[in-house]
């Protein structure tokens, strides 16, 4: 086994790891860890844009409002405002890096999306976060102090006396032990736990458990964001459904039900543009309601031409035998995005001292109940941009500890395979856009057999990742059945109204000793509204 010392580790290769591996550039050396490549993770596939208050008409405080509207009373007003007065500055950074947006003559071609009250939404076709990927990856490869460890895994992070000293990483069977001064989680969410999901593969929720299990404070876990048009493709079942972003809708896509009829109306005053968790219940319903598998999306009235403002919804819409200029396009909804995660605070500060996240793996209450559309490529920059720095100034030079591991795990007998599927259909049936406490008993129920997969040290990646949907599904489990009320996107359909009582953030501490975990509301965020220039 060999200790592989550096100043700073970054876990994660997405928007989140890569904008705080620029920023700690000029503090020390970098290695970033990514359990797949560079171009794996959630800001490859991120469609529709990034939102940022840079249009003429627009302001930071229109984009507060928004945020946090959508983010159903729950949102934490402080990071809000650093989100939406820091994001233009980063994009601009971005933009001078080389990223191209597109552009009307010579302005930029802002959309709209759902529950944005102006067209705020900066894009590069539909692969939006290729090309943020591409323009930060490249940047980050020419620092001669920044290393990539590619398909390697943190099996655990190594924390003493509540510090952060580094982690074991595993490779193909080989582990190692990375020595720094500060870890950055910034591993992205954890859709793969949900049969029916938008997100890469590798979005396991990895960063999350193994945060979890060293003893960081979790919150917020009830939280998951069902996007409400997923391409549906019968009975076929990939393990990542395809998006159909939000700018489609934003650009006049109205959604049918299997009879034709316009519904959303009936739902939501603002229909189509309604906020997502809105949108994504009365797909549901009227799913239900007509006994069907999916809904219809239709494009007719939007006055682009389609194969040039969406050409990869476009393409692979194709290569399905629809054409987005004729026919209506079969939708149904998927789990896209986690609100919940690992608590920091407003500089990706962990409750263990050393130990930082950002991005998606991370709760500080920007999002609140229900992210509001094309915020999370913007929470990525600006949060990973702030840990970064936060790490290298708040975390001195130290003399390296010294550190012997000895991995023992658990004998397990699993079917891996079989496993995962069991995880995620108990996820998607119990956890689902709808909930209620007789199937949250189910799911614990199930949970609580997996208590020494949750508990070994996984050996094995195949292992490691089962163990990671195992403790986030079990920690979602425990906070949806805490939280008896509906707020945003986590909807009981026992409690379908909001308990006033319940208006705080629930939060938990590592319980690994006993599978009845515990979990507390906590009213420290604020949730008022002011906002002062």
């Amino acid at each position: 086994m060999t200790i592989i010392t550096t100043d700073f580790i970054i876990v994660g290769s997405g928007i989140a790891g890569l904008s705080a591996a620029l920023a700690l550039a000029p503090y020390g050396d970098v290695i970033i860890v990514t359990k797949g490549t560079v171009h794996q993770g959630s800001t490859e596939w991120a469609q529709g844009g990034i939102a940022a208050a840079m249009n003429s008409d627009d302001t930071p405080k229109h984009h507060y409002e928004d945020t946090i509207a959508a983010g159903d009373g729950l949102c934490n007003p402080s990071a809000v405002r650093i989100l939406v007065e820091e994001g233009p500055i980063r994009v601009k950074e971005l933009m001078e890096l080389g990223a191209r947006f597109d552009r009307d003559g010579d302005t930029f071609s802002f959309t709209q999306e759902a529950a944005h009250s102006r067209r705020r939404i900066l894009h590069a076709g539909d692969a939006t976060g290729r090309e943020i990927e591409k323009t930060l990856g490249n940047t980050v490869r020419r620092k001669p102090n920044i290393r990539f460890l590619e398909n390697t895994s943190v099996s655990k992070l190594l924390v003493e006396d509540n510090e952060c000293q580094g982690c074991v990483i595993l490779n193909n069977g080989t582990v190692n032990i990375l020595v720094g001064r500060a870890v950055i989680i910034a591993t992205g969410g954890c859709g793969q736990v949900f049969a029916y999901n938008t997100n890469p593969s590798v979005a396991t929720g990895d960063g999350i458990a193994l945060a979890y299990t060293a003893g960081a404070t979790i919150q917020d876990m009830e939280f998951t964001q069902f996007h409400p048009t997923t391409l549906y493709t019968g009975d076929k079942r990939p393990i990542s459904l395809f998006l159909i972003s939000e700018a489609v809708r934003g650009e006049g896509g109205i959604l049918r039900n299997i009879h034709g009829e316009r519904f959303m109306p009936r739902y939501h005053p603002s229909a189509e543009l309604a906020p997502r968790d809105a949108v994504a219940r009365a797909v549901y319903d009227e799913m239900k309601i007509t006994s069907s598998t999916h809904v219809f999306l239709d494009l007719g009235d939007i006055p682009f031409d389609l194969a040039t403002r969406f050409p990869t919804i476009f393409k692979r819409c194709r290569e399905s035998g629809i054409d987005l200029r004729h026919d209506f396009v079969p939708v149904a909804p998927a789990a896209h995005y986690f609100m919940g995660g690992i608590s920091t605070d407003e500089n990706g500060q962990t409750s263990i001292r050393r130990l930082y996240a950002a991005g998606e793996a991370a709760s500080l209450g920007i999002h609140g109940a229900n992210r509001l559309a094309s915020n999370s490529l913007l929470d990525g920059l600006v949060f990973g941009h702030r840990a970064g720095i936060t790490a290298a100034q708040e975390t001195p030079k130290i003399s390296w500890p010294h550190i012997t591991h000895q991995p023992s795990p658990e004998p397990l007998s699993t079917n891996p395979k079989l496993l995962k599927s069991h995880i995620r259909d108990t996820m998607w049936h119990s956890v689902g856009i709808v909930r209620s406490q007789n199937l949250l008993d189910q799911a614990a129920n199930f949970f609580d057999t997996l208590w020494p997969l949750m508990r070994c040290e996984a050996a094995t990646e195949t292992l490691l990742e089962l163990q990671s949907l195992a403790i986030v599904g079990r920690l979602m489990v425990q906070f949806a059945s805490t939280r008896t009320s509906s707020w945003g996107s986590h909807f009981r359909s026992d409690y379908p109204r909001k308990n006033p009582a319940h208006s705080g953030h629930l939060w938990i501490n590592n319980s690994m000793d006993h599978p009845q975990l515990k979990t507390h509301f906590s009213t420290t965020l604020q949730t008022n509204t002011d906002f002062e220039l």
